[in-house]
């Protein structure tokens, strides 16, 4: 008998294309089932075209200020009708989503304030078991109420991008005078904050390293309230860096900017949603991680060679001990300058010659 299941990961964009493997193995299993996905209208990209998704349900971002829009809503996923609800999310929003939809199974993780509202709570596990990460096992776990035991399951969060889309970018980057004959190589140059963002003067070196070794071009990805501080920095980048980075190159949307990202060579610079759709469109990662957070989460896939991740701490663990998350949060920035590049160069190295990024 098919079901009408409703998946819920509002945000960020990590969050949505990770929880996106929730849907993928609903739609493997069941087949005749109607999956929808309730993401944030500024996730809705990551998540386009997805083949195991039936229908996206957005949630706006006025629904946080308008209660009259948001209990409209809410009407309209009680109307649907659904017969399972997978809360990925677990905050105050997909708790009032889950309640709403009536299906009597309603599933999330454990928490003692919320548990009155769902049938099944699973808890999360705190150390991995498999190369997937904590961020894509916990998910799974989610779905053992519906699908049984979740330890054969093995999944990889995708992006699915038009022949299109990619054709449009191929076009957009020969526009721009990127010169699609050398590697081309997406830089993550700064985080969403500073205490998510490699120290500029460090990052400097890796660029050096990078277009040494491969002879690269160089494509900077920051958010658009950043922009200033990027020029600035690339105003104090020594020529060859200069030379190197393509700075006036827009892309417009995200999708588009995703089309433009799959035609990278590999990606490199600090942790965050980027290095996940990276992952997503099979490209290549080095990613560095902010001293503060956890490399078991969202360090996923670290098996394979095309995926890897630093860490202060795999280098000066003895700075971390005895110190609790929210210590090393506000020690960020401190310890950000113990994570010098030369602790870091040779892997990076090491990396761009296994991916066979070669200087031509």
């Amino acid at each position: 008998m098919s079901k009408r299941i409703l998946v819920i990961q509002q945000k960020m964009i990590g969050d949505v294309l990770a929880s996106s493997v929730i849907c993928d193995l609903l739609k493997q299993k069941l087949p005749d089932s109607q999956v929808d996905y309730v993401v944030n209208d500024g996730a809705i990209d990551v998540v386009k075209n997805h083949p195991h998704i039936d229908g996206l349900v957005i949630f706006q971002s006025h629904f946080k200020k308008n209660y009259g829009a948001f209990y409209k809503f809410l009407r309209e996923i009680r109307s649907r009708r659904y017969d399972i609800v997978i809360d990925a999310y677990g905050k105050l929003e997909s708790n009032l989503i889950t309640l709403a939809s009536g299906a009597k199974v309603k599933i999330s993780y454990k928490k003692w304030y919320t548990s009155w509202i769902y049938t099944h709570l699973c808890k999360p596990h705190s150390e991995r078991k498999t190369p997937m990460g904590l961020a894509i096992e916990n998910r799974l776990l989610l779905l053992e109420p519906v699908l049984g035991p979740s330890d054969g399951f093995f999944i990889k969060p995708k992006i699915h991008l038009s022949t299109d889309e990619i054709q449009k970018a191929k076009e957009l980057l020969k526009t721009s005078g990127v010169d699609l004959s050398r590697p081309l190589i997406m830089i993550g140059v700064l985080g969403s904050s500073d205490i998510k963002s490699y120290p500029l003067n460090y990052l400097t070196t890796l660029l050096e390293e990078i277009i040494e070794k491969t002879g690269a071009r160089l494509l900077f990805n920051y958010s658009p309230h950043q922009e200033e501080q990027v020029k600035a920095y690339i105003e104090l980048c020594p020529q060859e860096v200069k030379n190197a980075v393509y700075h006036d190159f827009e892309p417009g949307s995200l999708r588009s900017f995703l089309a433009v990202l799959s035609q990278c060579t590999a990606y490199v610079g600090n942790e965050g949603g980027m290095v996940n759709m990276s992952k997503a469109l099979g490209l290549p990662t080095f990613n560095i991680f902010s001293p503060w957070i956890s490399k078991k989460a969202w360090d996923t896939f670290n098996n394979e060679t095309r995926n890897q991740a630093v860490h202060l701490r795999d280098y000066k663990p003895e700075l971390f001990e005895g110190k609790s998350k929210s210590q090393l949060k506000k020690e960020s920035l401190d310890l950000y300058q113990e994570f010098e590049p030369g602790l870091i160069k040779i892997e990076l190295r090491n990396f761009l010659i296994r991916e066979g990024i070669p200087n031509e």
